[in-house]
């Protein structure tokens, strides 16, 4: 088959594999045609469990958190339906089948309205679909297995999900208005199988680059906790050859090292996302992405100093600030001249400053509070021993975390290529 060069195609993608170039149209089909909906549970987490039972059960709760688009229940760590629960009424109608489909039905925000799963690969377990999930099955099938999942994330499906969900501060979506969605597909199977092939490897990738991730920032962790002495004692249990016969470390009070002080009140109007030559100096806040940078600005404050959070969820966050840099007024800040403000003494500090915050209300901790505590320092040269030790960790996290955020970026690319962008269709 072949068509007409002046014919002018609708619902295809701007990027599409080459033995497809010639092929129809993507179909066009509301989301009820093609799916119909099963049976769901309203099991609460105090009716699972994750060590025995005859079926597993998903929760809203892991789609949002931790489940993968495509789902694979030999990867995947899912509760049981405690046995004294009444499952005998769910029939083989009412147990999920490959192919399936599950959506979230409930969210605090628009991002996660409607994220869904589909069910590739089930090993033979009983698995059902529980509280604020909407499991849908297809009527004919239309799509290959591990199509859909990639299909229900494009962003032409994920905008019409959030058009259509409703409330105030918790979102909905109801299977009647997830019915009336529209949704593209390409007939030849083949094609949606190139589509899931593509995605899948670059899914893969990301799993790979996260777990490097957590690796890292685990073996980090670990050696902190050789590195710096455990509560009650005064040395390490890891220490360097040149400081094994150093003796004990000295415990001080950090305002007998560091002059406290506190950061200004900065308009975010005034702060540049992006760095330039006059806009060069580094903004810090109280927010947990970016570790805190909000942005950039044309003047600074302090010079390689540690900071803390003072207010707010974050509060007690601590951390080494290198080069001149300017923070607001929910952050306090360690000042010392003589190099004691380096990594090495940043991470004791976080290593124990939670414990001192009030959660009394708005979670805080004040600077008077900050001065008092107590934390094992070695001598400065030690300290930096640990702190390049602790830099050169740090910087393959974060070079790790660039290798994330790049195939992150690239896939979210590739995405909105290969799926059909109908926005015109939708507004």
């Amino acid at each position: 088959m072949s068509l007409n060069k002046h014919e002018i195609k609708k619902n295809v993608p701007k990027l599409r594999f080459p033995e497809f170039r010639d092929a129809w149209e993507w179909e066009e089909v509301p989301f009820g045609e093609l799916y119909s909906y099963k049976p769901t549970n309203s099991f609460t987490r105090d009716n699972l469990n994750y060590n025995e039972g005859t079926a597993k059960n998903i929760h809203y709760g892991d789609i949002h958190t931790k489940f993968s688009t495509l789902f694979d229940i030999r990867k995947e760590i899912v509760p049981y339906i405690n046995s004294i629960m009444p499952i005998e009424k769910y029939n083989s109608e009412g147990y999920c089948k490959e192919g399936d489909m599950i959506f979230a039905d409930a969210s605090e925000d628009t991002e996660g309205i409607g994220k869904s799963i589909e069910i590739i690969r089930l090993n033979n377990e009983k698995l059902l679909s529980g509280l604020h999930t909407l499991l849908a099955r297809q009527k004919k099938s239309k799509l290959i297995v591990g199509f859909g999942g990639h299909l229900f994330m494009s962003n032409a499906v994920r905008v019409q999900i959030q058009k259509e969900s409703q409330g105030a501060k918790v979102l909905g979506i109801s299977a009647t208005r997830l019915s009336n969605i529209k949704i593209w597909f390409p007939q030849n199977k083949n094609e949606q199988q190139k589509i899931a092939d593509c995605l899948s490897s670059i899914d893969e990738l990301i799993t790979a680059q996260s777990q490097k991730l957590e690796a890292l920032t685990a073996h980090k962790k670990g050696l902190m906790q050789q590195l710096f002495p455990a509560e009650g004692e005064m040395v390490p249990k890891l220490r360097f050859a040149e400081f094994r016969d150093a003796g004990e470390w000295e415990i001080k009070d950090v305002g007998d090292v560091f002059e406290v002080t506190r950061g200004n009140v900065l308009a975010m109007s005034l702060v540049k996302e992006n760095s330039n030559s006059e806009y060069q100096y580094p903004v810090y806040s109280s927010q947990t992405k970016n570790d805190g940078l909000a942005g950039f600005y044309d003047d600074f404050l302090f010079e390689d100093a540690i900071t803390w959070t003072t207010d707010g969820a974050n509060a007690g966050e601590v951390n080494y600030r290198a080069g001149k840099f300017y923070c607001t007024n929910v952050c306090g800040v360690l000042i010392n001249l003589n190099g004691y403000a380096n990594p090495c003494i940043a991470a004791l500090i976080n290593s124990v400053s939670k414990k001192h915050v009030s959660y009394v209300g708005n979670p805080k901790l004040m600077n008077g509070v900050m001065s008092k505590i107590e934390i094992p320092i070695p001598s400065l040269p030690e300290q930096q021993k640990i702190a390049d030790c602790l830099s050169s960790i740090d910087e393959l996290i974060t070079a790790q975390s660039q290798k994330l955020e790049a195939l992150t970026v690239h896939k979210k690319g590739l995405m909105q290529q290969l799926f059909p962008n109908i926005k015109e269709q939708i507004i």
